[in-house]
């Protein structure tokens, strides 16, 4: 959506390719941040993985290998998914329909989690499921809050400016908590009282502290958890004992970064747990087997 602050607008584009930390690899491939360059690389171009196209190819992928494990219902939306941005994937970058189709695919997933949710049962499989998707959003959430900071150093010295509330309310908004903020947090949108609510509350689906208790609800349920739970909840005593009031657009990066870097500890021991554990050699097998 469009940036209704002067003198943002001319900043958000590359702001974007910074939120979802793909600065080197959008300059491999493209010279210009322009609008055009940089809603191509993130919608619809298959050399970015991190793609809405490239991410619903591979879920499709995905699905149609474990077919017998999803409900089949799952696999059903999430090929009527792909088949929809297949036949919409031009029609994304016009201004005109962009911000319908990206709201349909919005929709559909959501359809997708809802049915996994109601209608798969709640075994391994589906535990990883959830640690992938809660991993992923912790970390887009503090990433989404460590670049508007970024945004905001310039204006740090005028706090009552209207363009800085503006600015917080299109986080909360784009993380679809401006409702629950305004409900449980305060009816002011004040940069501290954001970041703090967005961090820290407990029942709020999208903050960094829901994410991570969700996270030891699902390692709780596998074995070998114990490794990747340690990791985990020291990223939760951070961001317990973080206390956000008058920190510096600096400090708050320095705390932002760190939640960063303790999520991807827990992904990386999650997958050496899990998913590399052949790599350990035999003598790891034999331990695992013993033990």
């Amino acid at each position: 959506r469009d940036v209704a602050v002067t003198g943002v607008q001319t900043c958000a584009l590359p702001i974007l390719i910074k939120v979802v930390g793909l600065d080197n690899l959008f300059n491999q491939h493209y010279h210009a941040t322009d609008e055009a360059s940089v809603l191509k690389f993130l919608i619809g171009d298959d050399r970015n993985p991190g793609s809405i196209v490239s991410c619903i190819h591979n879920a499709r992928e995905n699905s149609r290998t474990l077919r017998e494990v999803l409900p089949r219902a799952a696999w059903e939306r999430i090929n009527a998914l792909y088949l929809f941005v297949n036949g919409r994937s031009a029609h994304m970058l016009e201004r005109a329909r962009r911000d319908n189709i990206l709201e349909e695919i919005i929709e559909r997933r959501q359809a997708v989690i809802g049915l996994l949710g109601d209608c798969m049962s709640h075994d391994v499989a589906y535990q990883f499921i959830k640690l992938g998707r809660f991993i992923e959003r912790a970390d887009m959430t503090t990433r989404i809050l460590d670049i508007n900071a970024a945004v905001l150093v310039p204006r740090q010295q005028v706090p009552e400016d209207p363009a800085m509330a503006l600015l917080w309310m299109g986080v909360l908004k784009s993380l679809h908590a401006y409702q629950m903020y305004r409900r449980h947090a305060s009816v002011q949108v004040r940069g501290e009282e954001v970041v703090d609510y967005l961090l820290k509350d407990p029942f709020f689906p999208r903050t960094v502290r829901y994410c991570l208790d969700e996270l030891e609800s699902c390692l709780s349920e596998l074995p070998h958890h114990g490794p990747p739970l340690k990791l985990l909840r020291i990223a939760q005593r951070r961001i317990a004992g973080m206390n956000i009031r008058g920190l510096t657009s600096a400090q708050r990066h320095e705390y932002l970064d760190a939640v960063q870097a303790d999520l991807a500890r827990v992904h990386a021991e999650i997958a050496s747990e899990y998913f590399n554990f052949c790599e350990h050699g035999p003598e790891a097998l034999k331990a695992s087997a013993t033990g």
